[in-house]
């Protein structure tokens, strides 16, 4: 299993950060011990000072795949869920001062967190997607997934010309404006549709 990330995926959020709209995806990756597992707690890494939050829609991939045309992606994910990419913002930002990899700054142990799934009936494939996430009940973030820069298929298909695609794998398909800092004690909650699907605190 593999997490799968796409970056600057929303129009809100690539102005918050001043970037560029990117012309196509940009993937970057998680390993599966970044994988923050049930019940397992979060405790705050002691190499950043920045913690950050991102909230995402997650696809659950269903099927291996291999150079998957965008009219036949939708056969290739199951499920969808929220999540949360976590980021040391402070060590990413070294990184790209020094022109370096920002894996360590992304791609950490328990640095990818994910709620409850829900299954795609051909019915529920059909429907906007809307998401959440509220730090001490506060919403903070907010967006669906139409506001999405890149379609779930595109995504789907974009990747498999790079990495095959794996039943098991997870994709996290961009995070909108309002990511910041969160700190120890922080009780994180992301809600799909209205439902709550995660919730950690900050240890």
């Amino acid at each position: 299993m593999k997490i799968i990330c796409i970056g600057r995926n929303y129009a809100d959020h690539i102005k918050e950060m001043a970037s560029e709209t990117p012309d196509e995806p940009i993937i970057f990756m998680k390993p599966k011990s970044a994988l923050l597992q049930v019940h397992t707690p979060f405790y705050y890494p002691e190499f950043t000072n920045e913690l950050n939050y991102e909230c995402e829609l997650v696809l659950r991939v269903c099927k291996n795949g291999k150079y998957i045309q965008e009219r036949h992606a939708s056969n290739y994910y199951n499920g969808i869920s929220v999540g949360i990419d976590f980021t040391a913002r402070d060590i990413q930002d070294l990184c790209k001062e020094k022109g370096l990899p920002w894996e360590k700054a992304k791609a950490f142990d328990n640095s990818a967190a994910v709620g409850k799934f829900i299954d795609l009936t051909p019915e529920l494939r059909k429907n906007v997607f809307s998401f959440e996430l509220r730090k001490n009940q506060e919403p903070v973030q907010k967006s669906n997934s139409s506001a999405l820069i890149f379609s779930f298929d595109s995504i789907v298909s974009h990747i498999s010309n790079y990495f095959s695609l794996n039943i098991g794998d997870l994709i996290f398909t961009g995070t909108p404006a309002g990511v910041g800092e969160c700190v120890v004690g922080d009780q994180l909650e992301a809600f799909l549709d209205g439902k709550s699907m995660l919730n950690l605190e900050i240890k």
